[in-house]
């Protein structure tokens, strides 16, 4: 758990969880909205994984953004 403020943040840190999880041998990431993404064969693949969902993300128009 990250429990340290961001650039710009004041007051209490709020609660923080990693992005990533292993069930079994498998790893997966999680987005702010709930959705789950995997399985990948390794917590790198899950990180490229996120990296690649993020870049789609921004490609979206404003207005259809996820948030």
């Amino acid at each position: 758990m990250d429990t340290q403020q961001r650039t710009g943040e004041q007051g209490p840190v709020p609660f923080r969880s990693s992005r990533f999880f292993c069930v079994g041998s498998k790893w997966y990431f999680t987005t702010r909205e709930g959705f789950d993404s995997g399985p990948f064969a390794s917590r790198e693949r899950a990180e490229i994984g996120l990296k690649r969902f993020l870049h789609v993300v921004r490609l979206l128009p404003e207005e259809q953004q996820v948030h």
